[in-house]
This record gives C-alpha cells, structure tokens and sequence, in this order.
C-alpha cells in the first residue's frame, strides 16, 4: 500500500491530522463543497485557494447583480471567510487570485508557485483530473506536476470526490472509478452536517451551482497516475457541454504547451 492510499484511509476514519497538509482548490466553496467536514480536523492546514472565483465573462456576475468583477470578487472572499468560521478551520490561507476559469491558461506559473507552496508538507489533497471544470482539471495537473519536482521529499497526494458526468449529467461527490485507486468513504455525522448546512449557505452567490444538494459522506483516494494528453477519464468531459471557449481538447493544448 502507498503512502497515499494509507493517508485516504486515516482520513476516512476521521482521524485528526497533526502532520502539515496542504489543501489545493480551484474555485471559494470547492474546499467546502468536498472537503469541508476534515477541514478542522487538519492541524497544520495550508489551504491554497486558485482562482479568485470570478470570471471575466460577467455574466455570472450580473445575473446576481453585481456591477463589477472586483465586487463579485470581494463578495466570493467574504462568503469564503464566514464559512470556514462555519466550519471552525483556521487555515494559512493562500491566494493566487487567477481569474475564475484562467487556471489552465496560467498552467506553468502555477505548477512553478505550488512547487514552493507544497515543499514541507506531507499531504496535498486536491481535485481529480475529471473533467468537471477546467480549473480543477488544470489545479490536479498543476499538482501532480509540482509534486514530480519535489524529489524523495515530496508529499502524498490525495484526492476528494468532486463532480463529473455520469449518464450524461452532473453528479456530486462521486469519482470516476479507477480499480488502482479505490475510494475510502466516511458517512458524514449529523453534527458535522449541521457546519457543512452553514458553511454552504455562507456560500450564498453559489446556490445555483449546487442548489439543495448536500454531501451524506466523503470519499477520499489516492491519486491515479493520470495521463493529461488524454481525454479525461469518464464518459465525457463536462465542461465541452457548457459552451465555454475551454473545451478539453483546448485544455489538452494547454497542459502540452506547459510541460514543454
């Protein structure tokens, strides 16, 4: 077993953490939408937050009636402070302040910012290269990436059950399998519940995306050896039918242009 399958199972027993994780996120509310219930059970918690979670396509911001990107911005870092509160974690809170799905064009300097950011710690718990958004896509490539440089010191690398396309729709908290990497689950207590409910309703600009929907439990694995020239693994990518410019054949095109 590797060290990154060992690390899924303690945090599926609901185990404390007290070694250094670091908890890398695309966009403010993925740390609580698939992470939320372990964040205070990490110690020592490094969370680095990508993206700043807004576009600079306006149209989500103004159809919550913002006039600027900068106040949907700042509306995004606020729902981000009250529900870590909600959720009792204290995190070294990093942020990268790329534009909301800018991930992937900023690939190479992100993947060089994080190789300094995950030096030291013993776990990096981030997104499956999935297909369920580009920024988390290019946030697991980034990671791995950053990981390969760290040598014989290099952290562990796990991931949380986000989102992707199962039957064609959009499905939460669940992975696409991959046998080499089983999903270790923890259902979620009522307790426990009542900080995710909080949390999520802090993320008030956000309820569109997930509604009514709440986890029952966390699923951790640990992190297939992707191959990011490929499509990603699933039935489809999700984000090819949201009619952004950001298809996964573009995204592709990214991830080759920066590892070279």
């Amino acid at each position: 077993m590797t060290d990154a399958h060992a690390w899924a199972e303690r945090l599926a027993a609901g185990e404390a953490i007290g070694e250094p994780v670091a908890l890398v996120v695309a966009h403010p509310d993925d740390e609580t939408l698939f992470a939320g219930t372990a964040l205070a059970r990490f110690a020592d918690l490094r969370l680095i937050l990508v993206t700043d979670g807004a576009p600079h396509d306006m149209a989500d911001a103004r159809r919550l009636g913002f006039a600027t990107r900068d106040a949907y911005r700042a509306a995004r870092a606020d729902e981000l402070a009250a529900a870590l509160a909600a959720l009792g974690a204290t995190p070294d809170l990093r942020r990268y302040d790329l534009p909301d799905q800018g991930a992937t064009a900023a690939l190479a300097a992100l993947t060089d910012r994080l190789a300094g950011d995950l030096a030291g710690t013993a776990l990096v718990v981030t997104h499956p290269y999935e297909g369920g958004h580009p920024d988390h896509d290019a946030v697991a490539c980034a990671v791995h990436r950053a990981v390969a440089r760290l040598g014989p010191d290099a952290p562990a690398v796990v991931e949380f059950a986000c989102y992707a396309s199962f039957a064609g729709e959009r499905h939460f908290w669940r992975f696409v399998d991959d046998p080499a990497c089983p999903a270790h689950t923890r259902l979620i207590p009522p307790d426990e519940r009542a900080r995710m409910e909080a949390a999520l309703l802090a993320h008030a600009s956000q309820a569109s995306v997930f509604g009514t929907l709440r986890p029952d439990a966390e699923r951790w694995r640990a992190a297939p050896a992707y191959d990011y020239a490929a499509p990603p693994p699933g039935e489809a990518c999700l984000y090819d039918g949201f009619g952004w410019a950001m298809t996964s054949a573009r995204w592709r095109t990214h991830a080759a242009a920066a590892a070279r």
